[in-house]
């Protein structure tokens, strides 16, 4: 697939949580040490951008690094708040160790003003991903199936594995059955956690000009919660996080 419209260029989004304590539904303190490294997603996208500097690629590329850092504090946000993003859908926050789909939301609605040919987001964003696909593969959706086709080849061409997974619309259903609000930040049960996050993203993509009738800009969601550290498959790297996905998307911006 190849839909590059002349003036348009590639927009990257990470989820980039400098620490992630869960905030007020506080994570258990085991391995709490590695929530350094939820700022993955953010970090694939400056590699990326580095990456695409070093080797000469001369087309234009955005980049939208989501960065915070989730504490307990008084003015912390909390279970059962409502807060409205930027696209001005309200949110019910149900848990907030569900935050980094909250930065998200705003950074994949921020990336529709750069008009741009495509959206990638990066995120650690689930352990239910880590569950369903272990530390071999990240997890990869789309709305579009010939773009998530694009990308799932580009990472078998670097020996980084992405592997397609559903985007129902009863995860969609799921994910906006607030009675309080637009969206919910949590889908109603465990199962399937990896995929109502994707869920809720997609409601935050923009039309193209942001045309309420109009089509949605081509999107797709990868998350690395299991391939961006853990990995033991990786053999450029010992341990700690891995960098994954930067050469990903180099292949795939450079050879569209």
């Amino acid at each position: 697939m190849n839909k590059t419209v002349k003036g348009r260029c590639p927009v990257l989004v990470g989820k980039g949580i400098t620490f992630d304590t869960g905030g007020i539904s506080l994570k258990p303190g085991a391995n709490m040490d590695e929530m350094k490294y939820d700022m993955g997603g953010s970090a694939t996208v400056f590699g990326t951008m580095e990456a695409l500097a070093q080797t000469g690629h001369e087309g234009k590329v955005v980049a939208i690094t989501c960065m915070a850092e989730n504490m307990p504090a008084a003015n912390a946000t909390r279970p059962g708040d409502v807060i409205k993003g930027l696209s001005g859908k309200t949110i019910e926050v149900l848990n907030t160790d569900a935050e980094g789909r909250l930065v998200l939301s705003d950074g994949l609605w921020k990336a529709g003003e750069y008009d741009p040919e495509f959206i990638i987001d990066f995120a650690t964003l689930t352990g239910a991903c880590v569950v369903a696909l272990g530390h071999e593969a990240t997890g990869l959706w789309s709305n579009d199936d010939d773009f998530r086709t694009e990308i799932h080849e580009a990472g078998n061409a670097v020996d980084e594995l992405a592997w397609p997974m559903p985007l129902l619309p009863a995860f969609e259903k799921e994910m906006t059955d607030s009675k309080i609000a637009d969206t919910r930040n949590l889908g109603a049960g465990r199962w399937g956690g990896a995929n109502t996050a994707a869920a809720f993203l997609k409601q935050f993509v923009p039309n193209r000009d942001y045309d309420e009738d109009g089509e949605q800009i081509t999107w797709a969601h990868m998350d690395i919660a299991g391939t961006y550290w853990g990995a033991k498959t990786n053999s450029m790297v010992k341990n700690g996080a891995t960098g994954v996905h930067v050469r990903t998307i180099h292949h795939l911006i450079t050879n569209r």
